[in-house]
């Protein structure tokens, strides 16, 4: 199979990427202890801009200095000196041809570390499934959160439209707003972790609100032309089996609310992006794809080049994500375009660091976060 449609131009929104390829968000927590940009951050992302993708989305960025922060060395943009890395380690990759879209994230109840605050909030008080993530510091159960008041869900939805200007001040190409893996905005998406009366919960729509009002006020924020993305998923860091319960009918509210909201492109994440996202029937990203409208990045399973290159041709995605894949050989795009097999991912990359069996679980069933 030819991979010359991973490789064509496009145009997503505002941003014209050089090719179809793109760095799925990867938290690496190696920013510093108050979260700023840290130095092994530089020579990390611009590997995966010399190495030929079309745009990089980063790690998943803590938007204010509330309850957003979900990890250690996590890194955050809250403020102008956490900016002021960004747009140092912006310039850098967008000098090796990349666009750079800035992942905006707020943890909820998986927060496993904030030095701002010593409780969690979510849109109910429901102890989180699972327990914490070793790998990235975390240990035994999630802490049961407290229940978002009215003026603190405002205090979230400001945090995600200041971050996105701050983002788009420091020369970013676009933002990606986290609403998949089981972070907040999928809190509140996720009926079981949602049981609001509010206008924030009850049906799909109603649990859906929380998500477009922060594409919304990101769009005002940053507006009409600038890239702003939504990241979607069913499964989750802590409940990697989910699927939603309402299935395609619950598909039909979702995508659509979101263009309706003001989102330039849907980025979809699956375990295998190319299966079915229910038991039968089209996979999410062209369920997102053929209900909204938009653009759409598929992630999952596609560090095959066949495979990635499928997605495009059958109208199942329009540009693609890869995560573990990207990790061993950040110049995954020049080598499949060279017809050289890319370095294949392994686990033995990250040690000795502690809990690996815990870290082989996670990532071998959440492609990327």
């Amino acid at each position: 199979m030819s991979f010359s449609p991973l490789f064509e131009p496009f145009q997503l929104a505002s941003m014209k990427l050089r090719n179809r390829t793109l760095v799925a968000p990867m938290t690496r927590v190696s920013a510093t202890q108050d979260g700023c940009v840290g130095d092994l951050m530089y020579p990390y992302y611009r590997a995966f801009a010399d190495g030929g993708f079309g745009a990089v989305i980063t790690e998943g960025v803590y938007t204010d200095k509330a309850y957003s922060q979900g990890y250690q060395y996590q890194p955050g943009i809250t403020d102008p000196e956490q900016a002021a890395g960004w747009a140092r380690l912006i310039r850098d990759i967008q000098a090796a041809g990349s666009k750079v879209i800035l992942q905006l994230m707020h943890a909820g109840a998986l927060s496993q570390y904030n030095r701002f605050k010593s409780e969690t909030r979510a849109p109910s008080s429901v102890p989180p499934r699972g327990t914490q993530m070793g790998f990235y510091r975390g240990e035994g159960p999630y802490p049961t959160p407290r229940e978002l008041s009215p003026a603190e869900i405002d205090t979230a939805v400001k945090g995600f439209a200041d971050a996105a200007r701050r983002a788009q001040d420091a020369g970013a190409d676009g933002v990606e707003i986290h609403g998949a893996n089981g972070y907040l905005l999928d809190q509140f998406l996720t009926d079981y972790t949602n049981r609001r009366t509010d206008d924030f919960g009850g049906n799909t729509l109603s649990r859906l609100r929380m998500t477009c009002d922060v594409i919304s006020r990101v769009r005002d924020a940053t507006g009409a032309d600038f890239t702003v993305g939504v990241r979607i998923s069913q499964a989750k860091v802590n409940d990697f089996e989910h699927k939603w319960a309402g299935a395609e009918d619950d598909a039909r509210v979702i995508f659509p609310q979101l263009a309706k909201a003001g989102a330039s492109y849907i980025h979809t994440t699956e375990f295998n992006a190319d299966q079915p996202a229910f038991e039968t029937g089209p996979s999410l990203a062209r369920l997102a794809r053929l209900l909204s409208g938009l653009p759409v990045i598929a992630n999952g399973g596609l560090g095959d080049p066949d495979r990635a290159a499928k997605m495009l041709t059958d109208d199942s995605a329009d540009l693609i994500a890869i995560g573990k894949p990207a990790l061993a050989a950040p110049d995954w795009p020049r080598k499949v375009q060279e017809q050289h097999v890319p370095e294949a991912f392994s686990f033995d990359m990250f040690s000795p660091l502690a809990d690996l069996k815990s870290a082989n679980d996670y990532f071998a069933r959440v492609p990327a976060e």
